[in-house]
């Protein structure tokens, strides 16, 4: 059975770094496509970022193109999304999902950010 941990969300201040990581098992991370989803608070689900199966290709939403960047490690199976230049905006509880382009299923408990000063 496929399970996600999400963690490595804080308190930053705006124009800080975080790195988030979702160490996933029951399945090969290089084989799968993975994304990034933030619920903001209060909101719904919104696609963040996605790494494609294989090739590792990536892509970005609006919001977050070129101050995130995602990532895995396949011989420890885990994603990664660096994230700098946080703003209050990118506020919310981060979760992976095996998928691409898409905002769920999340079956782990997320990772919380927070960006205030």
């Amino acid at each position: 059975q496929a399970q996600f941990v999400e963690s490595g969300g804080g308190l930053v201040q705006p124009g800080g770094s975080l790195r988030l990581s979702c160490a996933v098992s029951g399945f090969a991370l290089s084989d799968n496509s993975m994304s990034w989803v933030r619920q903001a608070p209060g909101k719904g689900l919104e696609w963040v970022s996605s790494i494609l199966a294989y090739t590792g290709i990536t892509s970005y939403a609006d919001s977050w193109k070129g101050r995130f960047t995602i990532s895995r490690d396949n011989d420890k199976n885990i994603l990664y999304l660096q994230m700098n230049s946080l703003q209050p905006e990118d506020t919310g509880l981060y979760f992976c999902s095996q998928c691409y382009e898409c905002v769920g299923p999340v079956p782990g408990q997320g990772t919380q950010v927070t960006v205030s000063s």
